[in-house]
């Protein structure tokens, strides 16, 4: 048994050496960010910053690959699947880490077993906000309003499952408002059906609502969120305006994950550098231009989060019948 003993503690000192080794060379090579979505959208333009940002301090380029489809669980599922080494990370979208276990009935990893959690880097804006000529100037008069119209307001999304889906379907539920989902591929043409009053309100990002909130066409009546916004400082938050549900505080965001058993000091690394870039002038610009709020929280707060969120994304996804089989 001693020797049994002694030959295993020889065997952990073993790999603590080689992961300290490779730790203390990190990195010796290009990193590859793997980005969940298309090209030119705001989670592959944040990926190209924050590879810009973090490649200057590792001094090793940092390379992005688009990896778009099954709402980002085949660039998250390469991730998962990819060498535990730091040379391959996920930078992505919340779909692929926070919901897809309560959408799909099929996911192709467990996000606790195949991923380490770094930071997230950013979370979103998200408002509610309507046409401009619904007679409604707060939550108070626009859930009278849709009660008084119960079964003929509609509402956009920027697709089933979407956060806009889900958030809007908990209203609609909770607030007895039998309102209809319209479904969109994408937010742009739901912004443009709302300016042209096909449908009253929505849930959007403040990126792209901004312009249309500047010229008066589109009215902003909360915010999703449990502060407000330095944009809108004059729109309340959900729970101000009278709905403190758990279901319309922020959930996921802009988040890095790397394979699971990538050494720790390799994480602890990734985990500085990218913490410090959401810190840099580059990415504040880019927050602010989308609309988006900087993080860079630590790993263990990630996935408190991430834990925290679970019982409410069920209670969404179930309400909202974005369930897919």
């Amino acid at each position: 048994m001693r020797s049994t003993l002694l030959k295993a503690l020889v065997a952990i000192a073993a790999l603590a050496c080689g992961a300290h080794a490779l730790a203390q060379n990190y990195p010796s090579r290009p990193i590859t960010i793997v980005v969940p979505a298309p090209p030119a959208g705001a989670t592959d333009v944040l990926a190209r910053v924050l590879a810009e940002e973090i490649g200057k301090n590792l001094k090793q380029p940092i390379i992005v690959d688009n990896k778009p489809g099954a709402s980002g669980m085949l660039g998250a599922s390469l991730v998962a699947r990819a060498q535990p080494d730091g040379y391959t990370i996920l930078l992505s979208h919340a779909t692929p880490i926070y919901y897809a276990q309560y959408m799909f009935a099929k996911v192709p990893y467990d996000v606790r077993r195949d991923f380490a959690f770094i930071t997230e880097i950013c979370s979103a804006s998200l408002v509610l906000a309507v046409n401009k000529d619904v007679p409604a100037r707060n939550m108070k008069e626009f859930v009278a309003w849709a009660q008084t119209n119960k079964g003929k307001v509609n509402y956009g999304s920027f697709g089933v499952g979407s956060s806009s889906h889900l958030l809007s379907a908990h209203l609609s539920e909770s607030r007895k408002l039998d309102m209809t989902h319209v479904a969109y591929k994408g937010e742009a043409p739901m912004i443009q059906d709302m300016l042209g009053g096909q449908i009253p309100m929505s849930i959007g990002t403040l990126g792209t609502m901004a312009p249309h909130i500047t010229a008066g066409s589109l009215r902003p009546l909360a915010v999703i969120g449990e502060k407000r916004l330095a944009e809108l400082p004059n729109v309340p938050t959900m729970a101000e305006a009278g709905l403190p549900d758990e279901e319309f505080k922020p959930i996921g965001g802009v988040l890095l994950t790397a394979p699971a058993k990538t050494p720790a000091p390799i994480l602890a690394r990734l985990e500085k550098e990218a913490r410090a870039a959401v810190q840099t002038a580059a990415m504040k610009a880019r927050f602010q231009a989308y609309g988006l709020v900087g993080m860079g929280n630590s790993s263990e707060a990630f996935r408190k989060n991430f834990e925290a969120s679970g019982p409410v994304i069920q209670r969404l996804v179930q309400v909202s019948g974005a369930k897919v089989d």
